[in-house]
């Protein structure tokens, strides 16, 4: 099993980058394009990434992973910083094998996930809500 690890500075509090971040109607406009996650009898969820397979029951939030067999383990964490940020901060296992993306393809869709998520909640925040 291979870990991968992203942060990212966002510049709101982090109870509206968390509530963001964890909302179960609110996940698939941040994580990554490939990995589709829905709601089911919170907290729990499903999870499917397009390399493979049918639905695994996972848990919300901010921790995951297919309840039956534990692929694809990560979680999220949101920190406070000084002066109204937050440090969120994203980690992720993937299984070694023939099916596994390349490392650095792992690392942008971290990257991109967490710039959907500032995103996200830059509209919350100018918005209101």
């Amino acid at each position: 099993m291979t870990d991968y690890e992203r942060s990212r500075t966002v510049p709101a509090l982090p109870e509206p980058v968390f509530d963001e971040a964890a909302g179960p109607g609110r996940l698939d406009a941040w994580m990554p394009r490939d990995l589709h996650v829905r709601a089911e009898d919170p907290p729990a969820a499903a999870a499917r990434g397009d390399r493979g397979g049918t639905d695994g029951p996972a848990l919300l939030p901010m921790e995951w992973g297919t309840r039956d067999d534990g692929r694809h383990p990560g979680w999220l964490r949101v920190a406070g910083l000084d002066g109204g940020t937050s440090r969120v901060t994203v980690h992720l296992s993937c299984p070694d094998g023939d099916s596994a993306p390349p490392p650095e393809a792992v690392e942008q869709q971290l990257d991109e996930s967490l710039a959907r998520l500032e995103e996200q909640v830059r509209l919350r925040v100018d918005s209101g809500g």
